[in-house]
């Protein structure tokens, strides 16, 4: 069984949420994250709205393919040419692993069962979609029971070091995983929300 829970908040002062996401509990569960450049927040919401559809319409042996994904970020880079730019991550579970990509720097942080963490994405390319230069960042990971994968917007990481991530993920072992979110944005924010931010966390319970 795969867990996904995630919470967002708005930057202090702003009159909208640049980022959004999309959860999706079904046969094949995904996640998928976009952090709006600027007042970006319909580019966001209509990036993740294609993604939605293509990825409802793939099989499942193309889901496992990279130049699935590969597509699809070509084909979300160019419905956004000209206007606000996103960044972009995206991961499914099928059976015994991850697979998805990462677009920008919003990053994915891996916190494996020995209780290391490890960033994911940390090589992935920065250019977002919408700006006609992506570079697709590939995201294949075991899918361990116990391990915790959590997507995060530049909002939600940028305020907090490794060790700080890591104290409130051992805490929240101790919780359920739907209170780990809400409380890395707590910490996040404590001295304020420059920018927007988001977190999912995923695990695999059993």
């Amino acid at each position: 069984m795969i867990e996904i829970y995630a919470t967002s908040r708005p930057q202090d002062g702003g009159k909208a949420n640049e980022d959004a996401f999309f959860i999706h509990r079904g046969t094949i569960p995904f996640a998928a994250l976009c952090d709006g450049a600027g007042k970006a927040e319909q580019s966001a919401k209509r990036a993740l709205s294609f993604f939605e559809k293509l990825f409802k319409e793939a099989k499942r042996d193309d889901i496992d393919r990279f130049p699935t994904w590969v597509r699809w970020v070509k084909l979300l880079d160019s419905s956004l040419l000209g206007g606000n730019q996103s960044t972009f991550i995206a991961i499914a579970v099928l059976e015994d692993r991850y697979v998805g990509t990462c677009v920008g720097d919003s990053r994915v942080y891996l916190r494996d069962r020995d209780g290391q963490i490890h960033i994911i994405t940390e090589n992935a390319v920065t250019y977002r979609l919408g700006s006609g230069k992506v570079d697709p960042f590939p995201i294949y990971l075991p899918c361990n029971r116990g391990d915790l994968l959590l997507l995060m917007s530049g909002g939600a990481w940028t305020p907090l070091n490794i060790n700080s991530l890591k104290k409130l993920i051992n805490k929240s072992l101790f919780g359920h995983l739907s209170e780990l979110p809400p409380a890395i944005l707590d910490e996040a924010g404590k001295d304020g929300k420059g920018d927007d931010m988001t977190v999912i966390a995923m695990k695999k319970t059993n």
